[in-house]
């Protein structure tokens, strides 16, 4: 059965690492036949969330940027893949805009499948416990009905492309083709 499958890359550098293992993550689910959708966060003008709490009543945000198009996606997703670089052993600050920004809408996102992939210079998976604590919070926490279906550590890389011809971009690709 084909999934609406939404990757959002966080990375703050097209090309970057983590964005690099979403393009094989998405290579693998739209070969294995599922609508795949990729935003490069940095493509967007997505603004802080101002904690206005306009939001509680409305269900919408007062900031008229590009996370209202963001959010009607995640809503109709089925699965949503969260990606960031790991700085100082937490996410970095564009997914952590990307998710205090689905405010309006969180009780929507609902019975979603989720998938995460971080990259960091560290190389012990038990240092990434703070960031996957992070999402996990934020998905399975917060969000009713989810599930979480896999997470890709893409560690001891650093620089720009660093992860071209590792073990992670073929882990990136399996996940996606699995979904």
């Amino acid at each position: 059965m084909s999934k609406k499958v939404l990757v959002l890359s966080c990375s703050p550098r097209r090309g970057g690492n983590s964005d690099l293992l979403c393009d094989e993550f998405v290579k693998g689910a739209q070969e294995a036949g599922n609508q795949v959708e990729k935003i490069f966060f940095g493509d967007k003008r997505i603004s802080y969330c101002k904690g206005c709490e306009v939001c509680d009543s409305t269900h919408e945000c007062i900031q008229q940027d590009d996370m209202t198009e963001i959010l009607e996606k995640m809503v109709n997703a089925d699965v949503i893949v969260l990606s960031s670089p790991i700085y100082f052993y937490t996410p970095d600050a564009q997914i952590k805009t990307l998710i205090d920004r689905c405010v309006p809408r969180f009780t929507e996102i609902k019975n979603k499948e989720f998938y995460y992939i971080i990259t960091a210079a560290d190389t012990g998976q038990k240092n990434m416990q703070k960031a996957i604590d992070f999402f996990r919070g934020f998905t399975l926490d917060c969000l009713e009905g989810t599930k979480e279906r896999g997470i890709l550590y893409g560690l001891g890389i650093w620089h720009k492309g660093e992860v071209k011809g590792t073990k992670y971009m073929a882990e990136a690709y399996d996940m996606g083709k699995n979904v």
